[in-house]
């Protein structure tokens, strides 16, 4: 049975109206009285109510509902709140994931959905804008001294100057849970950790805790990425190479829709003992060892993205990152 227009219209509204399974999920989060009211937004609660004919206090109580699932975000630019649905996928799928009663049959249609149809998605995305929403940073030790370190580079800065921090569950394992790598490690700073925790969604930490998280997910073998701008950065997620919505569509089909850091790997030759450990590190296949006696590593600097993940198991020390791009590459860096 297809779903009923309203949730289709909803699935339109965050550019996926193509899609059943979106429209399924909306459908599954959203029952027929708060449909209406999804799509009577934006809105504050006393304008939706006055829409819909109903009773603020009824209106509250559903716009209450429908922000612990992660379908509605308010401003409080304006007094009361005006109030919004997601305005795309990524943010759909983030925050929703994150509904802490999701049902399994909700996860695993999110699941079906990324599997089925999200290479395409990705793909067409990819195509349709300058540069990707989010990039790679490096990893905390990754970034030697010569290099001109900025603090829209480092994990570490943009943990020391937050207001506010929490961590999440990383909603593309919990989804689907390809691998058993940790799952609490995505952390969420000022605004997105205030979302979060007003959600019940996150839980509040210190930056001792943060900068801890970062060093268990690198040694897990986990790629940062944050948001692709020199400001503001509201999250950094702790991504691997076969559950996040970013990785497999690069590593797999090539599909850009993640930005690679500023900086590409470096062998000192004199240093690697060629004993392999890197490649098993580069889910990107930008390290490759020589076949002739006495070869060294070798990177490829336009496969690298710069994750610095080779550099944490290295037994001689032989890698680090040089600095390749300037900082203009970051949207709005000067």
């Amino acid at each position: 049975m297809d779903p009923d227009p309203r949730y289709l219209e909803m699935a339109a509204r965050i550019g996926l109206g193509q899609s059943v399974r979106i429209a399924r999920l909306f459908e599954m989060l959203a029952d027929s009285a708060q449909a209406d009211l999804l799509l009577a937004l934006p809105a504050d609660v006393p304008a939706a109510a006055g829409k819909l004919g109903r009773e603020p206090e009824a209106v509250q109580r559903m716009m209450d509902d429908l922000f612990i699932k992660g379908l509605v975000f308010p401003s409080k630019k304006t007094d009361p709140p005006t109030w919004r649905m997601s305005r795309n996928l990524v943010q759909f799928h983030d925050a929703t994931i994150l509904w802490p009663q999701a049902p399994q049959e909700f996860l695993d249609l999110w699941r079906e959905f990324m599997d089925q149809e999200w290479y395409a998605i990705a793909k067409t995305m990819s195509a349709d804008v300058t540069k990707p929403f989010t990039r790679i940073i490096p990893v905390g030790v990754a970034i030697e001294a010569r290099t001109s370190i900025l603090d829209f580079d480092s994990v570490a800065k943009m943990i020391e100057k937050a207001r506010s921090l929490a961590v999440t569950k990383c909603t593309c394992r919990l989804s689907m849970h390809n691998c058993d790598r940790p799952l609490e490690v995505c952390l969420q700073v000022d605004g997105a950790a205030d979302y979060n925790l007003a959600r019940g969604t996150g839980r509040a930490i210190s930056v001792q805790e943060a900068m801890d998280i970062l060093r268990e997910a690198e040694e897990a073998g986990l790629v940062h990425v944050t948001i692709n701008r020199h400001e503001g950065n509201n999250f950094i997620c702790n991504c691997c190479p076969c559950c996040c919505q970013t990785m497999p569509v690069l590593i797999e089909g090539g599909i850009r829709v993640v930005d690679p850091s500023r900086f590409v790997a470096v062998v000192e030759a004199e240093e690697c003992t060629a004993c392999g450990t890197c490649l098993e590190r580069c889910y990107f296949s930008a390290i490759s060892l020589g076949e002739q006696e006495g070869a060294t590593a070798m990177v490829d600097p336009q496969r690298c993205m710069g994750c610095g993940l080779c550099l944490i198991t290295c037994p001689g020390e032989a890698l680090s990152l040089e600095e390749a791009r300037r900082p203009s590459f970051i949207p709005g860096a000067a």
